[in-house]
């Protein structure tokens, strides 16, 4: 008895070192962080203040002369609070959402002694209020301040919105760094590990005699909690800001219709409400009662949310808006229909809903794609590389479709009006998308405590299994954030044209061609600063585990406890020294190239990052995923051909190893860091497209 007190006592005093390494990160990066949101909202302010000279005399409007709108003052002064707001709102949500994660893992260990039934539902849980939090959190203070700057704008809803955008601006900014910062911390963390733990040393993953452990356990609490919660919170911020632009200078904004204009944030409050009943299939409604029916109930969570979200999106369509009105469409006013812009956001819906399914069949090692190769792995670690590739490449191929197929279906209906709402649709359920994202870290993190609390081996196989169905369904989530991102940045590019006065995008044109090539490259320069960061951070890493292992006395037998504190603070200085060049490579780029070279030759770098962007994207993510479930599918060894390739320590399990180590930075920094690359450009863009429209484009004005 004294024994199980002993171990316990160990597991609770690694988990609350699990904490304290996550808390500090945190703060240390938003400090850092913070700094930057202070010197970016003065720039925000400068630049659209200088566009008419920081007169405070109102102006004739844009999309109507005869009328006079608020000063470009004013849109500096809202645009830099509204950005404030948008920093500290993804800030808190990715905050809280770690603080709900590290105490959840703990629990979910805990409940795994009861039964996987049991564990299940505490880690879904979890996941489930971190997603309803992060969705009330920005519906709630986007409405609130769309109502408390109506009190100055009060009939200029074209200022409004426009001074709105900044809302998705500083969202967008701070994820950019929670996903690069978070993704470097926990990669370094988890390959330095790996390669020296498991290959080199050959003890369990997770093992407390392993020096990086802690490390490991706090950056899958920073990077896939914090980092992809202030991700998807930038997704929800920029496609609901998309939207209310185009409806500004459309019937809903001439006409003040203020129930219409606030359409795409009671499409989310449904989505929030439709989570709230799709979360009780999962946990009240039908009982875990065996491991092989965690997957199929994670995924039905996909299909039941996006079912009665397409019945909830036609009964407020048909409520919230007018059977017939206009739709701004590059100059002109295109007639749409209400049930039209419901189709929009049901493709936008189906579409999510397809790009999650063939993720799964690509990432999941219940189908062949992964089993083939996980089999490669019999030659080593060259052949699991190429297959893992090539894998990744062929998964692009359906994904895209899907999106391609949304982006004509919803512009024929509506515009960008349309592709913004679709974007949206994809979006709607983002509280059940975080609750099985988030589900798959917190899982993860309680087969560590049970590891290093030296649980029974029972405990672990069940949070083991916990763990592979999250592996699966936070590829899925993956996948959802990077089809939104297509969508969004595409729709906050048609808005950055119409307040740029673009009239049409000619790719034959030079200004604009040049763009599309520099545009296109963007994500391979950003791909390979991001992943040379997790290689010199790991490198790092690594060395310092190897030294421990060799100094210090006793540390393979278990009598030594190895220096944590070393390797934790190796991960988090370099994911502060290393976050900042990519960071700066996304938030520079549109300046330099709007101020230097023009509207026009910024459009072509936004839709050249978004084309490119979105490729890799997909299949890093994919790729690695790959790469993981193929290890952990030998690992398990739970099929004959599995248990061919097994067990641990096999040279074909050191193949896979390898592999899950080159596709960690793939899958958790590059990959998920892309989508918001192409995003924030797009919404930078569109912030600042009348200063640059004004004063932009001085090498050729020479």
């Amino acid at each position: 008895m004294s024994e199980i007190n002993l171990l316990f006592k160990q597991g609770l005093i690694l988990w609350c070192l699990n904490i304290t390494g996550a808390t500090s990160f945190l703060f240390t990066e938003y400090r850092y962080v913070g700094i930057f949101m202070v010197a970016f909202a003065a720039l925000i302010f400068l630049f659209l203040g200088s566009v008419e000279g920081f007169g405070t005399s109102s102006q004739p409007c844009k999309y109507d002369p005869t009328k006079l709108c608020k000063p470009a003052l004013a849109t500096a002064i809202f645009s830099t609070i509204s950005f404030m707001l948008g920093a500290v709102t993804s800030v808190v949500s990715g905050f809280l959402g770690m603080k709900i994660a590290t105490y959840a893992n703990a629990r979910t260990t805990l409940e795994a002694r009861k039964g996987v039934g049991k564990a299940f539902i505490i880690a879904f849980r979890s996941g489930a209020v971190m997603g309803f939090l992060l969705a009330a959190n920005g519906l709630l203070v986007l409405y609130i301040t769309i109502n408390l700057f109506k009190l100055y704008y009060g009939d200029d809803w074209g200022g409004l919105f426009e001074s709105i955008t900044g809302y998705g601006l500083g969202g967008s900014s701070m994820a950019l760094f929670g996903r690069v910062g978070g993704g470097i911390y926990t990669k370094a963390a988890d390959v330095g590990a790996d390669l020296v733990g498991k290959v080199e040393r050959n003890i369990p993953e997770d093992d407390p005699r392993n020096p990086a452990v802690i490390a490991d356990n706090v950056g899958d609490n920073v990077g896939d909690i914090a980092g992809m919660g202030s991700d998807l919170f930038g997704s929800y911020a920029e496609s609901t800001c998309a939207a209310l632009v185009v409806a500004s200078i459309s019937s809903f904004g001439i006409n003040h219709e203020f129930t219409a204009m606030l359409y795409p944030l009671i499409v989310s409050s449904v989505g929030i409400l439709v989570c709230l009943i799709t979360t009780l299939f999962a946990t009240d409604f039908f009982e875990i009662k065996d491991v092989k029916e965690i997957e199929p109930a994670l995924k039905r969570q996909l299909i039941i949310s996006t079912i009665l979200m397409t019945v909830g999106v036609a009964i407020v369509s048909w409520i919230a808006l007018p059977s017939s009105f206009t739709i701004f469409n590059f100059g002109t006013q295109k007639v749409v229909k209400n049930w039209q812009v419901a189709l929009c956001v049901a493709v936008g819906l189906w579409a999510g809903l397809i790009i999650g399914f063939v993720t799964e069949y690509y990432t999941s090692n219940a189908y062949s794609p992964v089993q083939d190769v996980a089999d490669s792995c019999r030659t080593g670690a060259a052949t699991n590389v190429i297959f893992g590739l090539a894998l990744g490449y062929k998964s692009v191929i359906i994904p895209i479709f899907a999106i391609a197929v949304g982006i004509y279906v919803s512009f024929s209906f509506a515009a960008m009006y349309g592709i913004a709402m679709a974007a949206l649709g994809m979006l709607s359920t983002i509280a059940t998308g975080l609750a099985i994202d988030a589900y798959g870290p917190i899982s993860d993190n309680a087969g560590g405590i049970a590891e290093m609390a030296g649980m029974s081996h029972r405990i672990r196989e069940r949070t083991d299994a916990l763990d592979a169905a999250g592996n699966t369904t936070a590829a899925i989530g993956k996948g959802f954030a990077i089809g939104s991102a297509a969508l969004v940045s595409l729709a906050l590019f048609g808005a950055y044209v119409s307040r740029a006065g673009i009239s049409t995008v000619d790719v034959l044109s030079p200004k604009v061609f040049i763009g599309l090539l520099v545009g296109a490259m963007l994500p391979y320069w950003f791909s390979a600063m991001t992943m040379k960061s997790v290689g010199s951070a790991a490198l790092k890493m690594v060395e310092e585990v190897r030294r421990q292992f060799n100094t210090i006395p006793g540390l393979m037998e278990g009598t030594a406890k190895p220096d944590y504190a070393t390797c934790v603070k190796i991960s988090t200085d370099a994911s502060i020294k290393e976050m900042i060049p990519p960071g700066a490579l996304v938030m520079l780029t549109p300046l330099i190239v709007g101020i230097l070279f023009g509207v026009e030759t910024l459009s072509g770098v936004l839709a050249g990052s978004l084309v490119s962007g979105v490729q890799i994207a997909i299949s890093a993510s994919n790729t690695g995923g790959a790469w993981d479930n193929a290890k952990k599918y030998i690992e398990a060894g739970a099929s004959e051909h599995a248990r061919t390739l097994g067990p641990k320590g096999s040279d074909p399990h050191k193949a896979a190893v390898i592999g899950d180590t080159i596709g960690d930075p793939l899958k958790d920094t590059s990959g998920p860091s892309l989508n918001i690359l192409i995003k924030l450009m797009a919404v930078e863009s569109l912030v600042f497209a009348r200063f640059f429209a004004t004063h932009g484009g001085l090498l050729f004005k020479i």
